[in-house]
């Protein structure tokens, strides 16, 4: 008989946000993964989004890398994981190796000097202390001119003035989807 789990905002709640990706370092799944890899598929052809070199960050088991590599019409490139929290889940999964950089340590700098076409956080970056917010999305427009963010909340709300503009945002399946362009440099690549 299998053991049915209780909803992660319950374990958050129980453990914190820390305690139970700690206890769920290896075999982390996100139960909303159908509708992540869904709406993934939707907004790869409905938003032409420049997916030649993706960051993946706070990866997971690897849900978006898997539903990029998945999809003939992505054309996804290089794709780079980073999660320091499960990153033995989507090496895994993956059979890469992930970055264990934290958004503290992002936001610090741990990432300058790198260049992706685009940045996906998914179902993280709303779980991100607010007052720590700005500071990372303001070195994220450092690495990428576009950041997309999959969320199943209105949070987070990234603001003009961290760096980034809304270009366009979407919902499926109580799944939002919200892309930013950098607004120091070009929109991002799509239609």
């Amino acid at each position: 008989m299998a053991v049915e789990r209780q909803p992660v905002r319950k374990e958050y709640e129980q453990l914190g946000v820390a305690g139970f990706y700690k206890s769920q370092s290896r075999s982390y799944r996100n139960p909303h993964e159908p509708a992540i890899r869904m709406l993934m598929h939707r907004l790869i052809i409905d938003w032409n989004l420049n997916l030649s070199c993706v960051l993946d960050l706070a990866a997971g088991s690897g849900e978006i890398t898997m539903a990029l590599r998945e999809m003939p019409e992505s054309n996804a490139g290089k794709i780079h994981g980073i999660d320091p929290m499960t990153f033995e889940a989507y090496e895994a999964r993956t059979g890469q190796k992930a970055g264990r950089e934290s958004f503290e340590a992002i936001a610090a700098g741990a990432l300058r000097g790198r260049n992706y076409s685009l940045i996906i956080c998914s179902f993280a970056m709303h779980l991100l202390e607010p007052s720590r917010l700005p500071m990372l999305a303001m070195e994220l427009t450092q690495i990428s001119p576009a950041l997309l963010i999959l969320t199943p909340h209105k949070r987070p709300e990234i603001r003009h003035d961290w760096g980034w503009k809304l270009a366009k945002e979407t919902v499926q399946q109580r799944v939002r989807a919200r892309v930013y362009a950098g607004t120091d440099g070009a929109p991002p690549d799509m239609r």
